[in-house]
C-alpha cells in the first residue's frame, strides 16, 4: 500500500523539522525566519538563540517543535518548555500546543495528550513528554535534572529567566546532542539570553526577527512609534528585536556590529593599516587585523604560543604575500610586555612599524583616561558612522561586544581591562584589540604612484636573505 503524502514526509521528519512542519502538520506559508531557524535545526545546529519583536510567531514555532519531538523521536524523550512567568506558559504556549495538535494526521494527534502541566507521548507517558516549567527566582531547579536520550529545552521569553535557573541547568544544557532552544524578546543587555547572541555566540546559531518584516506582527508598530518613538528602548524591544540601550554598557553595541556584516559599502580609497595584538602568556593569542578605511578586509588571524622571532617572520611572510598596493602603509603593535620586540625585528627587517603604548595619555585628556579607552571610542564611532563592512567573524563579534565601560570619578572613559574581563569569565579580548589598534594610524589618501617608487625602492624582505 502507498504510504500518504504526510507519511512520507513523517519519515524524513526525525532528522528534518522542516519537512514535519510543512509535510506533517501542512503549513504552507512559513515565516521566512521560521523557515530559517527549521533549517538550521536539520542542518544540525543544536542551539538557537532567537531575539524578535512582538507577534512574529515565535510561539507558534516553539509548538511545532513541540510536537515534531514528541512524534518523531523515540520513546526516551523529554522536553522542558520554561519561561519565567506561569502565564506565558497556561495562557500562551499550552493553548497553542493544544490548537496544532489539531492540526496532527489523526493517527498521530491520537498519540499526543496536552494537558495543563504537561504534553505526552500517549503510548509511553512516563518516558516520552513535554513539561512546563517556570524558571524564576524562586524556582532555579527548574531546568535541573533531565535525562534522556533525546532532549530538547525550549526556553521561552529568555530574558525573562531568572540567571539563577540559567546556572543551574547549564550542565543540562550542555549534554551531547541536546536541542537548545531560547526565544523571546530582548529586554535587557545583560545575561544569559543577551551572552548567546555576544560571548557565547559561536556556541549558538543566532537570529533576530524584526516586527518590521512579518507582515502579521505590523498591527502594534504605530502605537509603539507613537507612544515611545522610533528611537525608543521600547521600539528596539517591542519591534526591531533588538536589545535595550538603557543598561547597555558595553563599548560597542551587538546592533552596530551586526548591521555592519550584511552592509555593502563603497570601499574608501585610503592605503591599509594593520594592528597587530603580541600575545604575553597562558592562553593569550597574538593576532593581526588588517583594515583599509570603512572595510576590514578579511578575518583577523590568530596564532598561539609563538616566540617574538616567530612571530615577527609570520607577520614578514604577510607583508610579502600581499599585493603591493595592498600593503599597509603602518604596522601597528602594542609594546605593551613581549610586543616590543616585535616591533624592534620589524624595524630592523624594513617593514613600516610603529609601537603603541595603549597604556599612555590619549590625544584628548580631557575624556578618555587612557590612550587604550581612546581608541576602543573610535572603533565604536567607526561602526557609529554605519558605511563600514567586517567580515562574519563570529569571535570578534563576540570580543567586540563584551567589554564593559565606565566613568571615573574625574568623569574620564575607562574601557574594561584585560585583568578584569578575565575576572568575569572572558576570554583575553585579543582580536578585538587587534583590530582597535589600526585606529592609532589615520586613514591616509592613496598615492599609488609615490607608493610604487618607495616599493620598488626596497628589496622584497631581507628575512628572505
Amino acid at each position: 500500500m502507498a504510504l500518504e503524502p504526510w507519511q512520507e514526509a513523517w519519515t524524513k521528519s526525525p532528522l528534518d523539522p522542516l519537512a514535519f512542519v510543512e509535510g506533517v502538520l501542512g503549513v504552507q506559508s512559513l515565516e521566512p525566519w521560521q523557515r530559517e531557524a527549521l533549517t538550521a535545526l536539520r542542518d544540525g545546529h543544536k542551539r538557537l538563540s532567537i531575539r524578535s519583536g512582538h507577534g512574529v510567531g515565535k510561539t507558534t514555532f516553539l509548538a511545532w517543535l513541540v510536537l515534531w519531538g514528541l512524534t518523531c523521536f523515540g520513546p526516551d524523550t523529554k522536553i522542558p518548555i520554561a519561561a519565567g512567568s506561569q502565564d506565558q506558559l497556561r495562557d500562551t504556549i499550552q493553548p497553542e500546543i493544544a490548537k496544532w495538535r489539531e492540526r496532527l494526521p489523526p493517527l498521530l494527534r491520537d498519540l499526543v495528550n496536552v494537558d495543563t502541566e504537561k504534553v505526552s507521548f500517549a503510548l509511553d507517558p512516563q518516558s516520552a513528554f513535554a513539561v512546563f516549567r517556570t524558571a524564576s527566582r524562586d524556582n532555579p531547579q527548574a531546568l535541573a535534572g533531565f535525562h534522556a536520550e533525546n532532549l530538547m529545552f525550549l526556553l521561552d521569553e529568555a530574558s525573562a529567566i531568572h540567571e539563577a535557573a540559567y546556572e543551574v541547568a547549564l550542565g543540562a544544557l550542555s549534554t551531547p546532542g541536546a536541542i537548545v532552544v531560547l526565544t523571546g524578546n530582548p529586554t535587557k543587555s545583560s545575561g544569559y539570553f543577551y551572552d548567546t547572541h555576544t560571548l557565547l555566540r559561536e556556541s549558538y546559531y543566532t537570529m533576530r526577527v524584526s516586527s518590521e518584516d512579518v507582515a502579521r506582527a505590523r498591527g502594534h508598530i504605530d502605537d509603539v512609534i507613537t507612544r515611545f518613538g522610533a528611537d525608543s528602548n521600547e521600539y528596539r524591544v517591542r519591534v526591531a528585536g533588538e536589545f535595550p540601550t538603557s543598561d547597555d554598557v558595553t563599548v560597542i553595541p551587538l546592533h552596530l556590529v551586526e548591521a555592519a556584516l550584511k552592509r555593502e559599502v563603497q570601499p574608501m580609497r585610503v592605503m591599509p593599516v594593520w594592528g597587530l595584538d603580541v600575545a604575553r602568556f597562558g592562553d593569550d593569542r597574538s593576532a593581526l587585523a588588517k583594515r583599509r578605511g570603512n572595510v576590514l578586509t578579511e578575518p583577523i588571524k590568530v596564532w598561539s604560543n609563538k616566540d617574538t622571532m616567530t612571530l615577527a617572520g609570520l607577520i614578514v611572510r604577510e607583508w610579502d604575500l600581499t599585493e603591493i598596493d595592498d600593503r599597509p602603509h603602518e604596522i601597528l603593535v602594542d609594546v605593551i610586555g613581549i610586543g616590543a620586540g616585535v616591533v624592534d625585528r620589524l624595524d630592523e627587517l624594513g617593514l613600516p612599524v610603529r609601537g603603541i603604548n595603549v597604556s599612555e595619555s590619549p590625544s584628548v585628556d580631557d575624556q578618555y583616561l587612557r590612550l587604550r579607552d581612546e581608541l576602543w571610542w573610535k572603533a565604536r564611532q567607526w561602526f557609529e558612522a554605519r558605511d563600514c563592512k567586517i567580515e562574519a567573524d563570529q569571535a570578534l563579534i563576540a570580543e567586540l561586544t563584551a567589554l564593559h565601560y565606565k566613568f571615573t570619578s574625574s568623569g574620564k572613559l575607562q574601557v574594561e581591562s584585560k585583568a578584569d574581563a578575565k575576572k568575569r569569565k572572558l576570554r583575553s579580548p585579543d582580536l578585538a584589540d587587534a583590530f582597535v589598534l589600526t585606529f592609532a594610524a589615520d586613514d591616509r589618501q592613496r598615492m599609488l604612484k609615490d607608493r610604487h617608487r618607495r616599493q620598488e625602492a626596497r628589496q622584497t624582505s631581507p628575512w628572505a636573505a
